[in-house]
């Protein structure tokens, strides 16, 4: 009888996508990767002959024992049980950063996951990451502005990387099978908060302002977040139709539109 995954797991079973994923990840003989929820160690076996230091981090602690057996006489590989969200990932990374990242994500935390790896790539601890996650979380990540997946994600994500759709897998290329597809993306950290005069912390709070609700135009979101209308008056940039909603609006120019008005008061 086969068990039953804990903590929403699906565990790939594709031979070719388990290379596939490692070798999107480019050449890390000299680099130290992370990766994020292991499982059985799929990606893992490839990763461990391939780079220079491998740090798993497993939540699952029956999942993490059955690691340090498999992997106990590579000692290049180093299994830490723990939640990715509450892991030290300066102090694992240590001296080797930049390091990259690699992962199947759990369905329920990718965007508190992502988010952590944007803060973290600020910090200059990460490059790139190859990343499999639910197929609609990954178009919202890579969506341009203009499309309806267009948001508050696709933004903050474009604000730290450059985002690329790989490939999509099916449900039967994992055990057990989950009711929906995956797509593995690559995220090539680049912050561009010095590039664009915005400061992370304020113009963090402009998005949210802006994408608070999405049917809404951005100039009513942003009165609703505090922004008088005078200040929205004088400060709109020409290049912003007035009744434009926020999908609508590239990064560039909404921070044009942060420069402006700057952060909305905490309230």
């Amino acid at each position: 009888m086969k068990s039953k995954p804990k903590l929403g797991q699906n565990f790939l079973v594709d031979e070719a996508a388990r290379v596939r994923i490692v070798d999107a990840l480019g050449d890390v003989s000299t680099t130290t990767v992370i990766e994020i929820g292991p499982g059985h160690g799929a990606i893992t076996s490839v990763l461990a002959g391939r780079c220079r230091r491998l740090i798993a981090i497993e939540l699952d602690r029956v999942l993490a024992a059955e690691l340090r057996s498999r992997f106990h006489d590579q000692p290049h590989v180093q299994i830490v049980e723990s939640n990715v969200l509450a892991a030290d990932l300066t102090t694992l990374v240590g001296p080797d950063a930049p390091a990259s990242v690699v992962g199947n994500l759990p369905y329920y935390i990718t965007s508190d996951i992502l988010l952590r790896l944007f803060a973290a790539s600020r910090d200059g601890l990460f490059t790139r990451a190859v990343l499999m996650m639910q197929r609609e979380v990954a178009e919202r990540v890579c969506a341009q502005p203009g499309v309806r997946d267009y948001g508050l994600l696709s933004a903050t994500a474009q604000m730290h990387a450059r985002a690329e759709a790989l490939f999509t897998l099916p449900p039967s290329a994992f055990s057990p099978p989950p009711e929906v597809y995956s797509t593995v993306i690559r995220l090539e950290f680049a912050p561009r908060f010095e590039e664009l005069g915005v400061d992370p912390v304020g113009f963090d709070r402009l998005l949210h302002a802006a994408f608070t609700q999405k049917r809404k135009t951005l100039a009513n979101n942003l009165r609703a977040a505090g922004y008088t209308a005078a200040a929205l008056e004088s400060g709109w940039p020409p290049e912003i139709p007035q009744q434009a909603r926020a999908e609508q609006v590239g990064l560039e120019a909404m921070a044009g539109l942060y420069r402006s008005l700057g952060p909305p008061q905490p309230r």
